[in-house]
C-alpha cells in the first residue's frame, strides 16, 4: 500500500466535484425522460432504456474498476473513467436519433462507472485511518447533495433548451484530470489477471434478461439462462473469478443481499417513473418536476444521517425495518396520490427516498460485518452491483408494466382514473415490499435473548 504520508487532502475535494456530476447525471436524465419519449415518439418501455442501459453498465462497471484496481494505479483508471466519461458526452450531445443518443448515455456510463467505485478506494488506500471517517463523511454528504440538486438542474436545463443540453454539463469533470495527476500517489502495476469471460457472461445475462422483459421474444429468456447458467459453472472452475462464490457461503450474507436487491426494486423504479406521472398525468414542465422531487431528496440527505446513528443505537435489523415500513407507507400513500396535487405525490416519495436511505446505511453495515476481513472489498463490490442491478431490472419492469396496463381500472380506489396505471404499479411494488419485510424478519429473527440471530454474528 502507498503511504499515507504521500497523499495530498486536497484530493477529497477533487472526489466530491466529480461526484458531483457522476450522481446528478443520474437524477437529471430521469427528469428528461418525458421529453425524450416525446420527441423520439417513444413508450415507456423504450424511453425506460435511458436509465435502465446506464444502471446495467454502471453496475458491472463498478465492480470492474473496483477488481482493476487491484492491479492497475488509481490515478490511472481514475483518468481513463474521466475522460471517456466525457467523450460520451460529447456523443450524447450531437446525438439527432435515439439510437445515437443511447450509445453517447452507455459511453458515459462506461467512464461514470469508475467515479463511485474509486471514490471509495481512494481514501481506503490513502487517507490515514484517523481522518478516514471525515473523509468518507465528506464524500457521503457530497452524493446525498447532488442527488436533491440533480432534478432541479436537470428541469431548468430540460426546460431552458433541450435534453441534449445535459450532456454538456459532465464536461466539468475534465477539470479534475489535472489535480488527480497531480496529487494522487504513484503507484505501481501489479501482477495479476482479470476475469474477462465471467464478467461478458454475467453482463449478457443481465442485457438478455431485461430485453426479455421489453419484448415478448422467446429466445431471449433462453439466452439470459443460458448465460447466467455459463456465469454459474465458469465462477466454480476459475481461479480468480469475477465475483467469488465463497462469498455467498458465508451466513447471512444472501439473505442480506436479497433483502439490498427487493428495496431497490422498489426505491429506483419508483423515481424512474414519477417524473412521467407528474409529466404526463400533472402536466408539469421538466423544472416543476424538479421542484417537485426536490423536497424527497433533500429529506434524505438531511436524516440520512439519523439512521446511521439510529443503527449504532437499536441495532442494523431494527433501522432495516422501519426503512422498509417507510417504503411501504411511501408506496402506499404515493398509489393514493396519482393523479391528485403534485405536492402529495412529493410528500408520499419523501417516505421512500428517506426509507431507502436508511436501508442503505444500515444494510451495508450489516452485510460488512458479516464478512471475513479479507472478503469486504469483494462482498461490497457485490453489494455494489446488486444494487444498480435491482434499479436496472426496476426501472425495465414498471415501465412494461405502464405500458401494458393502460385502460385499467386503479384498484386503490382513492386514486383517479387518469392515473389508474401508475397507482397500479405502485401498489405492486407495495406488495413487493410486504414479501421484503418478510425476509428482514427471518434475517434479523429475534432470539432467545431479545436480540436478533444477525446481530449476535456482528
Amino acid at each position: 500500500m502507498t503511504n499515507a504520508k504521500e497523499f495530498n487532502p486536497k484530493v477529497i475535494w477533487a472526489i466530491c466535484f466529480i461526484l458531483l456530476f457522476s450522481v446528478m447525471n443520474v437524477t437529471m436524465f430521469n427528469i428528461a425522460i418525458p421529453a425524450i419519449a416525446d420527441e423520439f415518439a417513444l413508450l415507456h418501455s423504450e424511453v425506460s432504456w435511458v436509465t435502465t442501459g446506464y444502471s446495467i453498465i454502471y453496475a458491472l462497471g463498478s465492480l470492474t474498476y473496483g477488481k482493476l484496481a487491484d492491479r492497475f494505479p488509481l490515478k490511472r483508471l481514475i483518468t481513463f473513467g474521466i475522460l471517456l466519461f466525457c467523450f460520451g458526452s460529447i456523443v450524447g450531445f450531437f446525438a439527432q436519433s435515439y439510437g445515437m443518443m443511447l450509445v453517447g448515455r452507455f459511453i458515459q456510463s462506461c467512464g461514470a462507472s469508475a467515479i463511485p467505485a474509486l471514490a471509495m478506494l481512494i481514501p481506503a488506500r490513502f487517507v490515514p485511518q484517523a481522518h478516514r471517517g471525515k473523509a468518507l463523511g465528506t464524500i457521503a454528504s457530497t452524493i446525498a447533495f447532488a442527488s436533491g440538486i440533480g432534478p432541479i438542474v436537470g428541469g431548468l436545463v430540460t426546460g431552458a433548451a433541450s435534453w441534449n443540453f445535459l450532456f454538456l454539463i459532465s464536461l466539468g469533470t475534465l477539470l479534475t484530470v489535472p489535480m488527480f495527476l497531480k496529487w494522487l500517489p504513484q503507484e505501481q502495476v501489479r501482477a495479476g489477471s482479470f476475469d474477462a469471460v465471467g464478467g461478458a457472461l454475467l453482463g449478457s445475462g443481465v442485457v438478455a434478461l431485461l430485453l426479455a422483459i421489453t419484448n415478448y421474444t422467446w429466445w431471449l429468456p433462453l439466452l439470459s439462462g443460458t448465460a447466467f447458467l455459463g456465469f454459474g459453472l465458469w465462477v466454480r472452475r476459475k481461479k480468480d473469478p469475477f465475483i467469488q462464490p465463497k462469498l455467498f457461503r458465508v451466513s447471512g450474507v444472501v439473505a442480506g443481499l436479497a433483502i439490498c436487491f427487493l428495496s431497490g426494486m422498489a426505491a429506483f423504479g419508483v423515481m424512474i417513473v414519477v417524473p412521467t406521472l407528474l409529466s404526463d398525468v400533472n402536466g408539469l414542465s421538466p423544472l416543476h418536476i424538479g421542484l417537485a422531487l426536490f423536497p424527497a431528496a433533500m429529506s434524505a440527505a438531511l436524516l440520512g444521517r439519523q439512521g446511521g446513528k439510529l443503527a449504532d443505537r437499536r441495532g442494523n435489523g431494527f433501522v432495516v425495518g422501519l426503512a422498509q415500513a417507510l417504503v411501504l407507507a411511501g408506496l402506499v400513500l404515493l398509489s393514493s396520490a396519482s393523479g391528485h396535487a403534485a405536492w402529495l405525490v412529493s410528500v408520499s416519495l419523501a417516505f421512500i427516498t428517506v426509507g431507502f436511505s436508511f436501508m442503505q446505511a444500515s444494510i451495508t453495515n450489516h452485510i460488512s460485518r458479516l464478512l471475513p476481513r479479507e472478503m469486504v472489498g469483494i462482498g461490497m463490490g457485490t453489494f455494489t452491483l446488486i444494487n444498480f442491478l435491482s434499479g436496472s431490472v426496476s426501472g425495465a419492469v414498471m415501465m412494461k408494466a405502464l405500458d401494458e396496463s393502460a385502460g385499467w381500472n386503479a384498484f386503490n380506489p382513492l386514486a383517479l382514473d387518469a392515473a389508474s396505471g401508475f397507482s397500479n404499479v405502485f401498489l405492486a411494488m407495495a406488495l413487493l415490499v410486504v414479501l421484503n419485510l418478510w425476509l428482514v424478519h427471518r434475517a434479523f429473527r429475534v432470539g432467545p435473548q431479545g436480540r436478533s440471530a444477525a446481530l449476535q454474528q456482528q
